[in-house]
C-alpha cells in the first residue's frame, strides 16, 4: 500500500512528465536533413546550388556543397556549409510551426558567406526552404528549395 503524500506525489509528477516528453520530442529524427538541389537566376545566367545530406552536430547542420554558374564557369565553387539550428527551434518544426535560421558559408579558399534562411514545414516529414546567401555586401541569391528529414 502507498504511503498518502507518496500517491499525491506521483498523481502530481506522472501526468507532468507524460506533457514534458510530449511538449519534448526526441530530437534523433532530425540529425540528417537531405536538401534539394536548386537554382536561381543571375543577370543572362544561373546558379545551381547542390549539396549532400546535412548531419548535426550540437547545433548546427553541416555539408559540402557545389554551386555552378552559368555561363560564367570561372565563377563556379565548392565549400562547406554551416547552419545553426537550436534543439528548441526543432521542437518549433516538429509542431508544424515556421523558424528563421542563420549560418555561414565556407568556400574552399576560406572566403567566408553569411547566410539567412527561413524553414516552412509542409508535413511531419520536410517542408520548404528559403535561402539567402550573401555574395557580397551589394549581392545576395535566393534559393527555394524543400528539404527532407533522413533521420540517423
Amino acid at each position: 500500500m502507498l504511503r498518502p503524500w507518496l500517491a499525491v506525489l506521483l498523481s502530481v509528477v506522472a501526468p507532468a512528465a507524460g506533457r514534458a516528453a510530449a511538449e519534448n520530442p526526441p530530437l534523433a529524427a532530425f540529425a540528417r536533413a537531405e536538401v534539394a538541389p536548386s537554382k536561381t537566376s543571375i543577370y543572362v545566367g544561373r546558379v545551381s546550388l547542390t549539396m549532400p545530406a546535412f548531419v548535426r552536430h550540437g547545433g548546427t547542420y553541416e555539408s559540402s556543397y557545389a554551386a555552378n554558374v552559368f555561363p560564367y564557369f570561372f565563377f563556379n565553387e565548392a565549400g562547406r556549409l554551416h547552419i545553426e539550428v537550436s534543439d528548441d527551434q526543432l521542437r518549433t518544426l516538429a509542431r508544424g510551426e515556421a523558424i528563421d535560421f542563420q549560418g555561414r558559408g565556407v568556400r574552399s579558399d576560406g572566403t567566408e558567406r553569411p547566410i539567412e534562411g527561413k524553414a516552412t514545414p509542409t508535413d511531419a516529414q520536410g517542408g520548404r526552404l528559403k535561402v539567402r546567401v550573401f555574395v557580397s555586401t551589394r549581392t545576395q541569391l535566393i534559393f527555394n528549395t524543400t528539404y527532407r528529414w533522413a533521420g540517423k
